[in-house]
């Protein structure tokens, strides 16, 4: 329950910034539009972007036969927490790793990658399925979907605001006693709205990995398996760097490399393997470094 208050919290400051940038700069029409420009470009997200995610990362559809050491930990958990059986899907990578996407239990999919399955033993694997399910239970893709459209139009109301004040205002805005210092004020803003809008939509997102982590936990009855798993995902994934999106990192179990770098803590979409490893374990993990 404590997750579920925090997330709404969460989208409410997102929802309350919007609102208050849209009165800085003035232009109830531009916040309108800014807010339906993002609506329309989550709702193509929403109901897509399990296909599109699948589609960069090459996934490929794998049937019980194919795949029958996933394919049957999957069933006996979904099973087990009374949830649809998803599609699943192998992504032709060496960097071992995983995610679950699609709108709701009903529209989801799990795709592991090969390296993961080369990686783990059965007990570690069946915790990185029982994470993914986890988050699939949990809804957590319809949480990011909003959180994504209420940052994304934040981020466009910052922009906009600060093309109006070069040009004279988006109309119906303030009255000029914002003329000297509103140029800055809009500048500020353009840089510093992304980034509020960021670690809040962030913070829903780590949030989001330490409840799939105590689902997956508790699903199976061994935190200490999705532990050890996190260990060598951790430790691998580094030396096997993957390519990801900014736009769809957040859908890994653990973080892959965003144009070779790995982001700071601060601008991470998960929070870091060794406090995840010591919440599921009770005590503090030694990582290899």
């Amino acid at each position: 329950m404590g997750n579920t208050f925090k997330t709404a919290l969460l989208l409410t400051a997102l929802t309350l910034f919007l609102l208050f940038m849209g009165e800085i700069f003035g232009g109830q029409r531009g916040m309108m539009l800014a807010v339906g420009l993002a609506v329309v470009m989550n709702f193509v997200s929403y109901f897509f972007s399990d296909k599109i995610a699948l589609a960069m990362y090459r996934a490929q559809p794998v049937t019980r036969e194919q795949l029958p050491r996933a394919y049957q930990v999957v069933e006996r958990l979904t099973q087990k927490i009374g949830i649809p059986m998803p599609k699943m899907y192998v992504i032709p990578t060496e960097s071992p790793n995983a995610f679950a996407t699609g709108r709701n239990p009903q529209h989801a999919s799990v795709a592991v990658t090969e390296g993961i399955l080369n990686l783990l033993t059965d007990e570690e694997l069946e915790g990185v399925l029982a994470h993914e399910l986890g988050h699939v239970r949990n809804r957590d893709i319809l949480i990011s979907s909003i959180a994504a459209t209420l940052a994304g139009a934040i981020t466009m109301l910052a922009r906009m605001g600060y093309w109006a004040s070069l040009f004279g205002g988006m109309g119906g805005g303030r009255d000029d006693r914002d003329r000297g210092g509103g140029g800055l004020m809009a500048l500020l803003m353009l840089i510093l709205a992304p980034i509020a809008a960021t670690l809040i939509q962030l913070a829903v997102s780590r949030s989001r990995e330490y409840q799939a982590d105590a689902t997956g936990a508790q699903l199976t009855g061994n935190p200490y398996a999705l532990a050890s798993a996190l260990k060598k995902l951790d430790a691998y994934s580094k030396r096997i760097p993957m390519q990801a999106s900014p736009s769809n990192a957040h859908l890994f179990i653990v973080a892959p490399m965003l144009g070779g770098v790995s982001f700071a803590n601060l601008f991470s979409t998960h929070p870091p393997i060794a406090k995840r490893i010591e919440r599921l374990t009770g005590r503090p993990a030694e990582l290899d470094y």
